[in-house]
């Protein structure tokens, strides 16, 4: 299965840093996050992007308590899986430095939906990224913050 993560109202370039901190995070990208792998961030995407997308490959193995989310991108025990969105700031050099995460919770996805997208292969979130204070989001994101919904797998021939 693929989880395909599909998010707007990214927040912009910059944003304030908390007090004590420098002035405001400067150059903001948002990644997903690889497990036990902090620095390893599959496609950062510009704070002031229309848009971004981002699509995981996950096993999907059947468990006691129903199906278990497994990948290089899945963080989280059994029963607690999620994915990590990481804020950060670019540096000239183009160095990453993180400062804050969006946690993508799997195990609220409703049982019957993360059911027909292990089926159909490709379970979909889609979410807006700014939170209630003009922020990039962060801490955990569940229903309604994000929707899931379960779509055919999309995958491109190849050769």
């Amino acid at each position: 299965m693929q989880i395909r993560i599909d998010a707007v109202d990214l927040p912009g370039r910059t944003c304030p840093a908390p007090d004590g901190a420098e002035a405001e995070y400067r150059d903001i990208h948002v990644a997903v996050q690889r497990r036990d792998r902090p620095a390893d961030l599959l496609d950062p995407q510009p704070g002031d992007a229309a848009s971004a997308s981002w699509t995981l490959e996950c096993d999907t193995p059947a468990s006691a308590t129903g199906i278990d989310v497994r990948g290089p991108y899945v963080q989280g025990r059994p029963g607690e899986r999620f994915v990590y969105l990481s804020w950060g700031s670019v540096d000239e050099n183009g160095t990453f430095t993180m400062f804050r995460r969006a946690k993508l919770m799997l195990d609220a996805v409703p049982a019957g939906i993360l059911e027909a997208a292990a089926r159909a292969g490709l379970l979909v979130g889609r979410l807006g990224l700014t939170d209630a204070h003009g922020m990039p989001l962060c801490a955990r994101v569940v229903p309604p913050r994000v929707t899931w919904t379960a779509e055919r797998e999309e995958r491109t021939p190849s050769g």
